[in-house]
């Protein structure tokens, strides 16, 4: 008698509920799981994963595409990586280093059926050129897409951005700098037209003088601030790309001797723990929950089901701290 079949008679579980126990699936009883796992301990089982891909179809793995690994895409991830882990699924990161050549090996991949899926956090390659793979497995982005070709999980962030903007204007203050993040970005694109939609609507200057681009990290927002002091006038405000950029422009202001909030008001954007730490008014974003989101839409596909385990629409929050 095989060690599987053993399994199921000292069990008294059928085959198909032995199965789903060996692939982790999350359709078993935990008391069922828990008869099942003893006696897979007892009798020493190993499932050979050779052939319970073959028998599956699956490879249990999902590919992560990113260019590179930050702070933020760490945050989101890890709760990816958490969240396939509870659905028996593990990832493989496959880092670019934003070459498009070496991200390609992810799409190549999927296509020779050694990963099940992809998820992608940053692409450096076309969309409309990477679309032909979802023929060969379902491919969710984290990163916004300019077409509905690949879908993606990510949320505008000019939504989050008025709410900083509206929190601003009701505080008093009236002139207010932006430093975004890269040119070609769409939630670049998005926040300037809602920066200046919003600036016009209320009859405020349109800030045009400050550091604009290319802010991502705490270096980044001490030189924004100190390119800001050159320009002569400075803001009341300063609105920032995430909450790394606005520790900089904070961790700046304090050398230059600059009051905040008095002299100037600092609002990030992520609501990271450090955000916390530092008290810095910042916009929370739902980080965990879209890479929640971002599994489920991959195991819609992979495992055949759909879940309604989250809110169909996340939403922004202001986060009000010292720093406004």
């Amino acid at each position: 008698m095989s060690k599987f079949d053993e399994i199921m008679k000292r069990s008294g579980y059928s085959r198909a509920t032995v199965s789903r126990v060996i692939n982790r699936s999350p359709h078993v009883s935990d008391e069922a799981r828990r008869i099942i796992t003893e006696i897979m301990n007892e009798l020493d089982y190993i499932p050979n994963r050779n052939a319970v891909s073959l028998s599956t179809g699956q490879t249990k793995q999902i590919g992560i595409v990113t260019a590179m690994i930050d702070e933020l895409s760490l945050t989101f991830i890890n709760q990816f990586m958490d969240t396939a882990m509870d659905y028996g699924f593990q990832t493989i990161v496959y880092m670019s280093r934003s070459d498009k050549q070496t991200e390609m090996q992810a799409f190549e991949d999927l296509r020779s059926k050694r990963v099940d899926g992809l998820l992608i956090v940053t692409c450096v390659n076309d969309p409309r050129e990477l679309k032909s793979y979802m023929h060969y497995g379902p491919i969710i982005s984290w990163q916004r897409m300019a077409n509905d070709d690949i879908p993606s999980v990510a949320m505008d962030q000019a939504q989050g951005y008025r709410l900083a903007l509206e929190h601003l204007v009701s505080r008093g203050y009236t002139r207010i700098a932006n430093v975004f993040g890269r040119i070609g970005s769409l939630n670049t694109h998005s926040r300037r037209e809602a920066y200046e939609a919003f600036m016009n609507s209320h009859g405020l200057p349109v800030w045009r003088e400050a550091y604009q681009y290319s802010v991502f990290t705490s270096s980044d927002g001490e030189a924004a601030l100190r390119h800001m002091m050159e320009q002569g006038e400075m803001p009341q405000a300063v609105l920032c790309s995430n909450d790394y950029a606005a520790i900089g422009i904070l961790s700046e202001a304090r050398r230059q001797h600059i009051r905040v909030p008095e002299q100037l008001a600092i609002v990030g954007f992520d609501d990271t723990e450090l955000s916390c730490v530092l008290e810095l008014t910042t916009i929370h974003n739902p980080i965990a929950e879209q890479a929640k989101q971002a599994f489920y839409h991959l195991w819609r596909v992979l495992g055949k089901e759909e879940l309604e385990l989250m809110p169909k629409a996340l939403d922004y929050r202001l986060i009000e701290r010292k720093t406004t």
